[in-house]
C-alpha cells in the first residue's frame, strides 16, 4: 500500500509540474518570439528531477511595417541584458526606445550591441538592416543623411544549450557569453509569433486535469485500504 501511495503521489506531483509549465506556455501565447517549454523527468522514484527543455520550432512571422519590429532568422537569437547583468537571449523582436534612450525589447530588457547596451540619440527616423545595423536620422537633421549607431548582437545557438532561469530568461548553461554571428539575419518590419498552439495547450490542460484527478483518487483509495488493513491487524 505504501508503494502504491508513493507512486501515485509522485505521478500527481509530476502532473502538477506539467500543468504549471503548460499554463505558462498558454499565458505567453501572445508574446512575440516565445518558445514553449516541454516537460522532462529523470529518475523513477518520488525524488525524480523535474525540468524543462525548449521547443525550438519557429513561430509564424507576420509583417507589421513598424521599423523597430524585427524577426530573427533560423537558429539566430537576440542578445539582451538580464536584470542581474548577465547575458540572456531572446527571439522577442518588438523593440522600442525607452525614456532613457536605451533600446529594449517589449518586456523592458536592454538589447545588447557590439559594445554593450545600445543607446539611441533623439531621432526622427530609425531603421534596422537585415544584418542588424541600426541607423537613425537625428531629429532636425537632413532626412537623407543617416547615422549608423550600433549593431544588434545576433548569435546562433542550439536550443539544447539554453536553460531558463527563475526570471524566465534564457541563458547559456554556466552563464557563458555567446559570440556574435555575422551570418544571422533579421527581417525588419516583421514579428515572429509565439510557437504555442492555443488548441494544443487547452487540450493538454484538460488531459492533465483528468490525470491529476485520477491520481488523487488512487491516493485516496490507497489510504483507505491502508487504514482498513491497519484496523484488521489491530484486532487480529
Amino acid at each position: 500500500m505504501d508503494r502504491l501511495l508513493e507512486l501515485s503521489s509522485m505521478a500527481a506531483k509530476q502532473t502538477m509540474f506539467a500543468q504549471a509549465v503548460n499554463t505558462n506556455n498558454l499565458a505567453n501565447i501572445s508574446t512575440p518570439g516565445f518558445r514553449k517549454d516541454l516537460v522532462a523527468f529523470s529518475g523513477t522514484n518520488a525524488s525524480a528531477e523535474q525540468k524543462t527543455t525548449i521547443d525550438a520550432s519557429s513561430g509564424v512571422v507576420s509583417t507589421t511595417g513598424r521599423n523597430l519590429d524585427i524577426a530573427v532568422s533560423d537558429q539566430g537569437w537576440l542578445a539582451i541584458a538580464a536584470p542581474d547583468g548577465s547575458e540572456a537571449f531572446s527571439r522577442r523582436g518588438d523593440l522600442r526606445v525607452d525614456a532613457f534612450g536605451q533600446l529594449t525589447d517589449g518586456a523592458g530588457n536592454t538589447v545588447l550591441g557590439n559594445g554593450g547596451p545600445i543607446a539611441v540619440n533623439d531621432f526622427s527616423n530609425i531603421e534596422i538592416s537585415d544584418q542588424g545595423f541600426i541607423s537613425i536620422t537625428p531629429r532636425g537633421g537632413d532626412a537623407t543623411e543617416q547615422q549608423t549607431i550600433d549593431q544588434l548582437k545576433l548569435v546562433t545557438l542550439n536550443a539544447a544549450d539554453l536553460a531558463k532561469g527563475a526570471d524566465g530568461l534564457l541563458r547559456l548553461r554556466n552563464n557563458q557569453v555567446a559570440d556574435q554571428d555575422p551570418t544571422v539575419r533579421v527581417q525588419s518590419g516583421a514579428l515572429e509569433a509565439s510557437n504555442v498552439s492555443s488548441v494544443e495547450a487547452l487540450v493538454r490542460m484538460m488531459d492533465l486535469a483528468r490525470k491529476y484527478e485520477s491520481q488523487v483518487k488512487i491516493m485516496q483509495h490507497a489510504d483507505q485500504d491502508q487504514q482498513a488493513l491497519d484496523s484488521i491487524l489491530k484486532f487480529s
